[in-house]
């Protein structure tokens, strides 16, 4: 029982991962994965592409290598909520992910700030996934997290990098901010966070971690290609 999407994948194009398009998607299909997303940075990181490059997405084709191509972004969150890119650049998406992150204009300092933020994110409509919440960099309120992901329907990413290589200290946070997901029956997303395309569809730590904290398999809004498109409202 593994999942058969990944949406969280980065590119050359965000300026400090290892991997094209083509590349990402090759590894996918090698994975057996049905559907692939494509999650560059928003701008406002050092080094992420600009508007142009999200407003050119739709040059992809939906079906490469016999796998789903999505065109998303991990855009930046903001101190009152607001994003790094328009409504004009989103509605030219499949889906929008947004999170925490440093040097990209963020200017919370405390947990309330950094609670705040997401969860005013969360009221975004188009924002359907929040990345890394359990980010140790960044520690909001988790449970508030995890109520406001069940009433907004706004999905939680377990993201299997932070429980291996990027974000230090991310496990703990993220095992309790699963445990309050499953209480509380808030979607979930796992997401691989890649940066190199072999690590395309590695997603067996956030899954173990997501199964023992009583997640059911149908909390897990990747879990294949049919819940995917439910959950974003994609017509096949």
């Amino acid at each position: 029982m593994l999942p058969k999407v990944d949406l969280h994948t980065h590119t050359i194009a965000s300026g400090h991962a290892f991997g094209t398009v083509n590349e990402n998607v090759m590894e996918a299909a090698a994975k057996g994965l049905e559907v692939i997303g494509i999650s560059d940075h928003g701008p406002a990181v050092p080094g992420a592409p600009n508007i142009v490059y999200f407003s050119c997405l739709g040059f992809l084709p939906r079906t490469l290598h016999g796998v789903t191509v999505l065109r998303g972004v991990e855009a930046n969150i903001f101190h009152d909520g607001s994003i790094d890119l328009d409504e004009r650049q989103l509605e030219r998406l499949d889906y929008v992910m947004a999170g925490l992150h440093g040097e990209a204009g963020y200017a919370g300092a405390t947990a309330n700030d950094h609670t705040r933020a997401i969860i005013a994110a969360m009221g975004n409509p188009r924002i359907r996934i929040i990345t890394h919440p359990g980010n140790p960099r960044f520690p909001a309120h988790l449970e508030e997290l995890a109520r406001a992901a069940a009433d907004t329907g706004t999905a939680l990413e377990l993201n299997n990098s932070s429980l291996t290589c990027a974000r230090p200290g991310s496990s703990p946070r993220c095992h309790e901010l699963a445990r309050l997901c499953a209480r509380f029956g808030a979607p979930v997303a796992i997401g691989s966070d890649a940066h190199i395309p072999q690590a395309v569809g590695v997603l067996d730590a956030a899954l173990e971690m997501a199964l023992e904290a009583g997640l059911s398999w149908e909390q897990i809004v990747t879990r294949d290609r049919d819940a995917i498109f439910d959950f974003l409202r994609i017509t096949p």
